[in-house]
């Protein structure tokens, strides 16, 4: 089936187009799309931002994005047809008359039959409501189910906001049209998770807590805020992070295999791992979560500030820029297993790794040999910067001697022909397609946040003090009081 057999919304709208996420992100993947084919020819795009632009002005912007980010690899001809696609629409997202103005644009830019939109709204998230609203009032959401609105994270700021836009969201989309966007799930090694575990009966056996001693999910970032200080100060890592990216992390890992490779099916699994998370009691907290702030220290081999010391900070701001968290899922595959997150900013190096340590085997048969203690086994999921899966065993040096050394187990899966996709082309392609199965369902996000409402409530009341770590480390010792075990170490290098 080609591309153009599809049931695919004719046009596309970015909401921020101008901003740092359409920049970054979305225009990049929308020409890698363009280039592989598989873009519907009666696709168009609309541009929607504040910017006193004309369609030349707009245009000259597309192609300084592409070119900054591209490089030797930008295609003139690539862009012409990328370009010509598109269309711009100066305007106020508050304002109704900038979105009448949309539904003109939109109408007069469609070529095809179907009569349906995308609406992504690459935008600070306060402003989601007034957007939705005005879609409405617009009649831009209309017909219902046709047309689809793709959401970033963070969803709302707690549980209760979270409810909140989803009321909205529902009073005016129904749940179908919904696309909640979290790019992790996006990315190839978490997708190869899926099928590591499910389609290899050597590994799936072993998955569970009579094997695997405990797991840890690491998302370390050497940036620091990067100039969001309006958003990041309100946020900080628990609410940037954790309870999405490294909550659905934990999940993919934790989850069941579904019956069948359905958008539902999957999303029912993950719902299930979130709903058995042990509560955290209010008394509980510090045993199970810890937080810090960078302070100054050298990033790079570059003597950098600390986090107060960022553009829009105030001096006295508590906010976490480091989280480690620990979790228990009381069910029967994971009873027992404790699951360490971790993630922080101007840390020592880029790094996203899922690891899942297993038990000591229960006989030391080594004893009396120059083995006198034989390390565990790891399974090693890279997510970035490079993807790839390793296994760490045990094998018998060469020599007279019996003793032994660790032995990775590559299973990377990428040839070194293969290019490997962004998130973003992988879940863009998704939404245009219809397909639902990366995207997260409104009762992940609930659970997610009744996971992690506890330590936002508790850390909300102490406004007095916050530990610090250097920039350019691996965060502060004090995280370390969370294991179960005095064995227990971060795992920081693949």
């Amino acid at each position: 089936m080609s591309v153009d057999d599809l049931a695919t919304p004719c046009n596309f709208v970015i909401f921020g187009a101008t901003g740092n996420l359409s920049a970054n992100k979305l225009i990049p993947a929308l020409y890698h799309l363009e280039v592989a084919g598989r873009l519907p020819k009666r696709m168009g795009f609309t541009a929607f931002a504040r910017r006193e632009w004309d369609q030349s002005q707009w245009t000259e912007y597309l192609k300084q994005v592409l070119q900054e980010k591209l490089g030797d690899y930008f295609d003139e001809g690539v862009f012409r047809s990328l370009s010509s696609r598109f269309n711009y629409v100066r305007g106020e997202l508050h304002d109704p008359q900038s979105f009448a103005q949309l539904g003109q644009a939109i109408a007069t830019a469609k070529t095809g039959p179907s009569g349906c939109s995308i609406y992504y709204l690459a935008i600070k998230p306060t402003e989601y409501a007034a957007v939705i609203r005005n879609l409405d009032q617009a009649g831009l959401n209309e017909p219902r189910g046709q047309q689809r609105i793709v959401v970033e994270k963070p969803f709302g700021e707690d549980i209760e906001s979270a409810l909140l836009l989803n009321e909205v969201l529902h009073k005016h989309f129904a749940e179908e049209q919904i696309y909640r966007i979290d790019h992790y799930l996006g990315k190839e090694t978490v997708q190869n998770l899926l099928v590591f575990r499910f389609a290899n009966t050597l590994i799936e056996p072993l998955w569970n807590r009579n094997f695997i001693d405990h797991v840890q999910i690491t998302v370390a970032e050497e940036i620091g805020i990067e100039k969001r200080a309006d958003y990041y100060d309100k946020a900080g890592a628990l609410r940037d992070m954790l309870q999405n990216h490294l909550m659905q992390l934990l999940a993919v890992v934790a989850m069941e295999p579904p019956p069948a490779w359905e958008a539902d099916a999957l999303r029912d699994e993950k719902v299930k791992v979130l709903r058995s998370v042990r509560p955290i009691p209010r008394r509980a907290v510090h045993a199970h979560a810890f937080r810090a702030q960078y302070g100054p220290g050298f990033s790079r081999g570059v003597q950098v500030g600390g986090y107060q010391d960022e553009l829009g900070i105030e001096k006295n701001s508590v906010t976490e820029t480091f989280v480690s968290a620990k979790f228990y899922i009381d069910n029967w595959r994971w009873r027992g297993v404790p699951f360490y997150l971790r993630t922080g900013k101007r840390m020592a190096k880029q790094m996203s790794l899922i690891a899942l340590r297993f038990k000591y085997p229960p006989q030391q048969l080594f004893r009396e040999t120059p083995v006198e203690v034989i390390a565990p086994n790891w399974v090693l999921l890279s997510i970035q910067p490079a993807e790839s899966m390793h296994m760490e065993i045990h094998v018998k040096k060469p020599g007279l001697e019996m003793d032994t050394r660790v032995l990775a187990l590559n299973a990377s899966y990428r040839k070194t022909h293969e290019v490997p996709l962004d998130a973003y082309e992988t879940l863009l392609l998704d939404v245009i397609e219809g397909d639902r199965s990366l995207f997260i369902r409104f009762d992940e996000v609930e659970w997610a946040w009744r996971v992690v409402d506890p330590i936002l409530k508790y850390w909300a009341q102490e406004r007095e003090f916050i530990h610090t770590y250097p920039a350019g480390t691996w965060g502060p010792e004090e995280a370390n009081r969370l294991f179960d075990s005095e064995d227990h170490e971060w795992r920081n290098e693949v």
